[in-house]
């Protein structure tokens, strides 16, 4: 393999002679054998428009020259279009607080633009990936906007498909709102609810959980541009501090604004905490649904089966027939991906000292995960499960005859103590109450058929 030779502060070392990548991206690699996997695609085009940014910024003001600019707004726009993402051979996870990430796409576009220029790659008298790429920045202000940006960019998706399991849920309580079934506490039988009300209270579950993610999201567009090492804009000048964070914005298509602190806004990441909190209440919620539905459509022939979800592939290798509640299984093991991800995330935002955060990378690497991976849950569960269910009418009616919950409505006309005695006998002998409170004339048949009336006990009395 042909090879050139590139120095770093540590030495030097053989990096292939056609590679976009150098020496630091090169050391990176063999330094963190961490995950495997590569840096999230949105997060290197993040890195790009911050690059491509700050080079039309400092030819603004004067500290780039056209062609050099020029050339590295094109290489960004390689990045961007996904041309160059194998020259990205940093792990996701990686010591150093991010300098690994952004020296590789220092490197990969400042050998993109030498060679759109004539150049030899390594050359960097050309184009420097520090001098000139990376002017006027640190890892410390590039990295974090870059996570920011890539969490601005995923978040949208989440919400999108949060939205649409919504609406479909809504759907279900239209469509099912006539169905009367057994309401429990504690798994054991209460009083009636429509199955409607039920989807409607996950529907209203999922609209908040929605609604919490969006306010959290509003906290990930003020970033720290021009902040550079610490927060005090060392080496920059003032019509860059003034400019990066517009010409950003525009280049990205993203509302973003300057922190007015800027050392703040370096030290401190409690933004993604805030983020990933919402983002674990949101997958307990739809966990603790999924629960439900599962519960719900148990059996189906033993079990509640008051719903029927769809059959979605086989549940057994060696028992012919079943069929497992896949679709939820899965949205629930999200939420525990999401919960122990919060978990990483939190520690990683309380261990930052003095005036950096070095665990970024693994916050990011987490929290990129848990917004693909919401994002998927969501959607198989719309599509592959709530969209498909069914109610099974007579099941549910059945069981309601057959509760002993109802007698909580005779309460107000016969108390509490009688109430109670006849669902104790109604226990007892494996009879309806309806027809005990009967036989027993406690009330005369038109008084109970109006108090027994399932539907009735679904909504509020005079």
């Amino acid at each position: 393999m042909n090879t050139r030779t590139e120095s770093d502060s540590i030495g030097t070392l053989q990096v292939p002679a056609d590679a976009y990548y150098g020496v630091q991206s090169l050391r990176a690699r063999q330094n963190f054998p961490i995950t495997g996997q590569r840096m999230h695609t949105r997060f290197i085009h993040s890195l790009a428009q911050i690059k491509k940014a700050a080079a039309l910024t400092n030819l603004a003001a004067g500290k780039l020259d056209q062609r050099r600019c020029d050339a590295i707004c094109r290489a960004c726009d390689d990045v961007l279009a996904d041309r160059l993402m194998d020259s990205f051979i940093v792990d996701p996870i990686q010591g150093g607080a991010g300098t690994s990430a952004n020296m590789n796409a220092n490197e990969v576009i400042a050998n993109r633009a030498i060679e759109l220029l004539g150049g030899t790659k390594g050359d960097y008298s050309v184009v420097h990936p520090n001098d000139h790429v990376n002017m006027a920045q640190s890892t410390n202000d590039v990295y974090p906007t870059a996570g920011k940006m890539t969490a601005l960019a995923l978040l949208p998706e989440v919400l999108g498909e949060l939205d649409r399991l919504a609406a479909t849920l809504r759907g279900k309580a239209r469509e099912y709102d006539d169905v009367v079934k057994m309401g429990r506490t504690q798994l054991q039988d209460a009083v009636p609810i429509r199955l409607g009300q039920s989807f409607g209270a996950y529907a209203s579950a999922v609209e908040r959980a929605a609604a919490r993610l969006r306010r959290a999201e509003s906290e990930l567009e003020t970033i720290n541009m021009a902040a550079t090492a610490i927060g005090t804009a060392v080496n920059t000048t003032r019509y860059y501090r003034e400019h990066i964070v517009p010409t950003l914005a525009e280049v990205s298509g993203l509302r973003l604004t300057q922190a007015e602190d800027l050392i703040d806004g370096t030290q401190n990441i409690d933004c993604f905490v805030a983020v990933s909190g919402a983002l674990k209440a949101c997958a307990v919620t739809l966990s603790k649904m999924a629960n439900d539905l599962r519960l719900l459509s148990s059996g189906p022939c033993t079990g509640l089966g008051e719903i029927s979800l769809p059959a979605k592939q086989n549940g057994s290798s060696i028992m012919p027939g079943k069929v497992n509640p896949v679709i939820p299984e899965v949205v629930t093991q999200v939420a525990f991906l999401i919960a122990g991800g919060d978990g990483t995330i939190t520690m990683a935002a309380e261990a930052g000292q003095l005036e950096l955060n070095a665990f970024e990378p693994v916050v990011f690497f987490t929290l990129f995960l848990e917004l693909d991976s919401l994002r998927e849950a969501v959607r198989t569960f719309t599509d592959n499960c709530v969209s498909g269910i069914t109610a099974n009418r007579e099941r549910c009616r059945q069981l309601v005859e057959e509760s002993v919950g109802i007698v909580t409505a005779l309460c107000p006309a016969i108390g509490y103590q009688r109430a109670a005695s006849l669902a104790k006998e109604a226990l007892k002998v494996h009879q309806p109450v309806r027809k005990l409170a009967v036989e027993e004339h406690l009330l005369d048949e038109k008084s109970l058929e109006e108090l027994l009336d399932p539907l009735s006990m679904t909504t509020p009395g005079d």
